[in-house]
Parts: structure tokens; C-alpha cells; sequence
């Protein structure tokens, strides 16, 4: 029997030492879904689920290398990008992607963990919106980081759906504006627009302090773009799959912070 090939998807992100999220998530999702995951480290945190104690973004040198190793022996179908702490790693990594051109491109602007600690470098931002956000298939920013990048607040409904179409206009292809942070009662909204398809997925706000939510959200829908789904049919997947993994999720620290249940969430109801 000829083993078949997986179609592969490459994360280039950060490193959690806690397992929770970044890199690790990155690829327990891919491999949740039965795609290859590959991987380029932009930084290395020293983190658990209480927070980032120290960040360590290892030379531009090496982060070319493993993003050239990859590209030079895989088909990659998409690409997630995720904490890249400077503006020296931006280019970099656009330079990249302006090079191989992957078909999808999954931008989730890693800026402030759930903790709150600031991960992005004030001189990235720009950098952040005038070279990747052009590159991108699709652009995943929670409130807070949808406010950085936009430089205004966002605390009602209405604002985020104008921040959502504001976004789009800064050149990416598609927004999916996480709401979690937004308090719009019970519920969770995040919403997506591709400049013609407007939709909101709805899901039962949980009692719960999660981790890694976001770093699983758009590497799922980075493995759904590989598999074929349409962008809007991607992201409502990926949406259910994160609500699975926390419903199942568990407590790996000292702290009560949950971490997705990938298997679990794996398995459709």
C-alpha cells in the first residue's frame, strides 16, 4: 500500500513554552484536522497560562532559513502567520510570502496576549499594516487588536461592524472580527466580511478564562482553507471546532486558565 500525502500548511509564529497556544496550538490543530504542519519560529516566549514572563526573537537569519527549508520540500496550501515581534520580522516574513506566494494567507496580528501583555513592538504596526495586511487572505484581529490597528475604540455592536469594513479597507481580503472581548450579553459574535458577504457566527459565551483561543481559531481555518472550504464556510468550521475545544477543555497549570481540548474538539457532536 502507497502512503497517501496530507496537504501541508506552515505556521510562522511564536513559541509558547506552556504548550497552550502559538506554535504548539498551531499544530495540534493542523494536526486535529489531518493536515502536516510545518513550522517557523519568529520568537520564543518564556509563558504559561499566568502569563509571558520573556520574549526572545532568534536571528532574521534563521527565521529565512526554516521559512526557505519549507517552501524548497513541502506543498504548502496556506500559511498562518501569527506573533511576529518586530518590524525587521515582518518584512521579512513579507518578503517571503511576496516570494512564494501561498494561495491563502491566515493573519492573526498577534499584538496582546490574553493576559494582557503586550507582544508587538510599537514600531511593527506600521510595518503590520502596510506590508502583511495586503498579503492576506484573510485577517482574524480581536477588539483590542482591531482598536490598535485602527487606532480607535471599538465597544458596541455598531462600531464593530464598521471596524470590520475598516479593516478591509486597509487591504486585506477578508476581516472575521473576533468578538469575545466585545460584551454583548450571553453571546459571542465574531463577524466576517469579504467587502459583498457579510455574516456573524454566533456562539454561547462561556464562563471560562481560555488560552490560546485565538492561535487555534485561524490555524483551524487555515486547515479548512487547505481541505477546500470557501473562506466564510472555513471560518464558521473553525469557529465550532474552538467551541468544542473549550467545552472539553482542561486546566494543564496551576492557574484556572483553560486550554483547548484539540482531540476532543476533533470529533463533531
Amino acid at each position: 500500500m502507497t502512503p497517501s500525502s496530507p496537504v501541508s500548511a506552515l505556521t510562522i509564529a511564536g513559541s509558547d513554552s506552556g504548550g497552550g497556544a502559538g506554535i504548539q496550538a498551531d499544530l495540534k490543530a493542523f494536526a486535529a484536522h489531518r493536515v502536516h504542519g510545518l513550522s517557523a519560529i519568529a520568537a520564543l516566549t518564556a509563558q504559561n497560562t499566568r502569563g509571558v514572563s520573556a520574549v526572545h526573537v532568534p536571528p532574521l537569519a534563521f527565521l529565512q532559513a526554516q521559512i526557505d527549508a519549507c517552501f524548497a520540500d513541502f506543498d504548502i496550501h496556506a500559511v498562518k502567520l501569527g506573533m511576529l515581534a518586530n518590524a525587521e520580522v515582518i518584512g521579512l516574513v513579507a518578503d517571503a510570502l511576496e516570494k512564494y506566494r501561498p494561495t491563502h494567507v491566515v493573519l492573526d496580528p498577534v499584538m496582546v496576549a490574553t493576559s494582557g501583555a503586550r507582544l508587538l513592538e510599537d514600531s511593527a504596526l506600521h510595518a503590520m499594516r502596510t506590508r502583511l495586511l495586503p498579503l492576506a487572505t484573510l485577517l482574524t484581529p480581536n477588539i483590542p487588536e482591531a482598536e490598535l490597528l485602527l487606532g480607535r475604540p471599538i465597544t458596541r455592536a455598531d462600531e464593530a461592524e464598521d471596524a470590520a469594513a475598516a479593516l478591509l479597507d486597509l487591504g486585506a481580503g477578508a476581516v472575521l472580527l473576533k468578538g469575545g472581548h466585545l460584551h454583548e450579553g450571553a453571546r459571542v459574535v465574531d463577524r466576517y466580511f469579504d467587502g459583498v458577504t457579510r455574516d456573524e457566527f454566533i456562539h454561547a459565551r462561556l464562563p471560562v478564562d481560555a488560552h490560546g483561543t485565538g492561535c487555534t481559531l485561524a490555524s483551524a481555518i487555515t486547515a479548512q482553507l487547505c481541505q477546500g472550504l470557501s473562506l466564510p464556510n472555513a471560518c464558521e468550521a473553525a469557529i465550532d471546532y474552538v467551541a468544542r475545544g473549550l467545552q472539553g477543555g482542561y486546566y494543564p497549570g496551576r492557574s484556572e486558565v483553560l486550554v483547548i481540548d484539540h482531540f476532543g474538539a476533533a470529533r463533531p457532536a
